[in-house]
């Protein structure tokens, strides 16, 4: 039986697991969790969410949509959980987080063929190696990487949504509804009069935030605090996470701003505050977030965190199969790869695996057709212009051949594209 090594078990790692170990291949999974926890996960769980519980949109003319159905149709770990998990969520596919990552676990630990080592690498391993250890990869680990690839690592701090407990929200106030009436009332919504926009407002760009070096201040734009969002001007929150559009309610004076907190469990007792990802002190969130109609009394069960994501310059680092130019025997996954997102990380898990898993036994790579939205994100991840690389979710902006005219064209062909090359790698 050939061995192969995983280094991480998040979402990424996960997926390449499953994907080796459906093959028979001997798999030894590394994950640092629970003996060493991490300041942004919570539980040992494989596949743990550390940040919102959503995945983005179901519906395939969006690119995240479209990328979960190829990846459902390469027998996906994640896309099984997250059926199995869901929680409603408008147009969204949301989950419970936990029993997400329980779904995750058992499936993973039911394999025989499954070695789990509970430590923390700080080296590369001997054979074939997936590297899928994420945002929060050890310093140790971080400088090896950066002597082997010859540059320094790139990295940029995300953060968290706080969650409250649904039982302390005043539903006197907050009002259920999906923006633009999307078929169910999933989401909680928290109206602002110009008022009390205004203060929350002055409240929380004088917060006080927790410290982090100057230095560490080098935000993704798809996850930004919500408090250097609004520091960038009045209306910021309310043309972003707080517009009223599509949200107004027959019956109520017209909002200024809405907040809204989506279902965070299967339990319907748990909300996550949309948007409000926050670097602040844990005293200010409890005060600020207090300030929002509606979260007067509310409990909090866990509070926004700061936590860093570290990226390597894949163009510069990385063969076209993902693995080191200067240790093909290293392939990176997920997060660490280049792409931004949970969808995008988990795709290249399974990239990573097969491209492995070709390597072991002597087969010619194969490459995903790049009129595909897993393929569009290895191709830029590999080919982009390596001056100010930063992170790639999944859009149709990379899809080769899409424009705004022939969408729905694209979407078939990636669909017919993804299902032959799935068929090519089974053979």
């Amino acid at each position: 039986m050939k061995k192969v090594n995983v280094v991480g078990a998040g979402l990424a790692g996960v997926e390449a697991c499953y994907f080796l170990l459906k093959k028979g291949y001997e798999v030894h999974l590394y994950e640092k969790r629970p003996t060493k926890m991490t300041p942004a996960h919570h539980t040992g769980y494989f596949g743990e969410l550390v940040c919102s519980n959503s995945l983005k949109s179901k519906a395939l003319d969006n690119a995240c949509g479209l990328l979960k159905e190829e990846m459902s149709l390469m027998d996906s770990l994640i896309m099984k959980a997250a059926q199995k998990t869901s929680v409603p969520s408008g147009n969204a596919l949301s989950v419970d987080r936990d029993e997400f990552a329980k779904y995750i676990t058992k499936e993973i630990k039911s394999f025989p063929n499954l070695v789990i080592h509970e430590e923390d690498v700080s080296d590369f391993l001997d054979g074939v190696t997936i590297l899928a250890t994420g945002p929060l990869t050890s310093d140790e680990l971080i400088d090896k990487l950066s002597k082997v690839i010859g540059e320094e690592s790139l990295f940029f701090f995300d953060a968290s949504a706080p969650i409250v407990k649904k039982e302390t929200i005043d539903m006197n106030i907050a009002y259920r509804k999906s923006r633009y009436d999307q078929g169910d009332d999933s989401y909680i919504n928290c109206p602002f009069s110009k008022e009390e926009y205004d203060l929350f407002y002055h409240e929380l760009i004088n917060a006080e935030l927790a410290n982090i070096h100057e230095f560490d201040k080098h935000y993704f734009e798809g996850c930004m605090p919500i408090e250097v969002l609004a520091k960038r001007g009045y209306d910021t929150m309310r043309y972003g996470p707080l517009k009223p559009k599509g949200l107004q309610m027959m019956d109520r004076p017209k909002a200024y701003a809405v907040v809204q907190l989506r279902q965070d469990n299967l339990a319907n007792d748990l909300y996550n505050i949309v948007g409000f990802q926050t670097n602040l002190t844990y005293k200010e969130q409890k005060r600020v977030f207090r300030l929002i109609p509606g979260l007067k009394n509310a409990e909090f069960v866990r509070y926004g965190l700061m936590h860093r994501n570290t990226f390597i310059c894949s163009p510069k680092a990385l063969n076209d199969d993902l693995s080191l130019k200067n240790n093909p025997d290293v392939f990176v996954a997920g997060q660490l790869s280049g792409v931004e997102g949970y969808v995008e990380s988990a795709a290249m898990g399974i990239l990573a695996a097969i491209f492995a898993s070709n390597k072991l036994e002597n087969k010619k790579q194969q490459l995903p057709p790049i009129t595909t939205i897993i393929g569009s994100l290895r191709n830029y991840i590999v080919h982009a212009d390596p001056k100010g690389f930063s992170p790639m979710n999944a859009n149709f902006g990379i899809l080769h051949g899409a424009n705004k005219h022939n969408r729905e064209e694209c979407i078939q062909k990636s669909l017919t594209d993804i299902k032959l090359y799935w068929s090519k790698i089974n053979e």
